[in-house]
């Protein structure tokens, strides 16, 4: 593999600036990779000082920063309107913006605990972000017959652990979608995939605990070797997978690599197939 293989290739991540965070760790993949990146987040002091960080690792051309509210959909076309006015294209999609319903009720509270506004407002950030930021870009990538949709989901565990509301079923509406746009973009040349770390992770999202053992827990770098590697042109046939990062092993020929960590977006082969007039 080449060492810079998205050298000419621009990104958007969503999420980008949490200094404890997947959305860091991933953009300097992808600078690393050699890819420009439009860093998406609400938090302006983080999104600067982030910015700067990379900066320092792949140059001052090497990033550029969009405040915007994915749950917002103008929100969304402004920052894809802003990332190809500041870097000319955009090839890849990183939805990586998530929240939790901590700021409104207690940890793990049952469904009924749960106020409306959080649960409104987790999805909009954690379902609707994603499919506002898609729909705004695909279009783009349709035209130049190239693209990458990578959504960061969660385990299946966790979309449906009792406690977990709304965090859990939003993030697998999150996957049920990125299902949906994989099979209708197939043979365009964009595809859509997932990628998640593979258990709980080392970032901001967590609940504080004193007691926990950070360093037990799976890294957001995790999430790089494999980032970079659904991002680039060698992925062109993968489309509609999930892939759990923590299982991503380099040390294995690529197939093996891609049978040991993916498996089908969604799941479908958990379910039985609903029943169509004429079958």
């Amino acid at each position: 593999m080449m060492d810079r293989p998205l050298q000419g290739k621009n990104a958007i991540v969503t999420g980008a600036a949490s200094p404890i965070g997947i959305g860091r760790a991933m953009t300097v993949a992808l600078v690393r990779a050699g890819a420009r990146v439009s860093m998406v987040d609400v938090n302006r002091e983080w999104l600067d000082q982030t910015a700067n960080d990379i900066r320092e690792i792949g140059g001052d051309d090497s990033v550029i920063t969009v405040v915007a509210d994915v749950s917002n959909p103008e929100d969304a076309e402004e920052a894809v309107a802003r990332t190809i006015e500041g870097l000319g294209a955009v090839h890849i999609l990183l939805n990586n913006a998530g929240i939790t319903a901590r700021s409104y009720a207690p940890d793990r509270a049952r469904f009924w605990e749960i106020p409306p506004e959080a649960w409104n407002k987790v999805v909009s950030v954690n379902l609707s972000g994603p499919f506002y930021m898609a729909r705004a870009v695909v279009s783009h990538m349709l035209a130049q017959q190239w693209g990458r949709i990578i959504g960061v989901t969660t385990s299946m565990d966790t979309m449906y652990r009792p406690g977990g509301t709304p965090y859990g079923p939003s993030k697998a509406g999150h996957e049920a979608l990125i299902a949906t746009m994989a099979g209708e973009l197939e043979g365009t040349g964009v595809t859509a995939n997932v990628l998640v770390p593979g258990g709980a992770t080392n970032t901001n999202i967590l609940a504080e605990d004193p007691t926990r053992d950070n360093s037990a827990l799976i890294q957001p770098e995790v999430m790089q070797a494999p980032v970079v590697w659904l991002a680039s042109e060698e992925s062109n046939h993968i489309n509609g997978r999930r892939f759990i990062a923590h299982n991503w092993d380099e040390s294995l020929p690529l197939e093996e690599r891609l049978e040991k960590a993916g498996a089908p977006a969604a799941w479908p082969q958990l379910g039985r197939q609903a029943r169509s007039p004429g079958r």
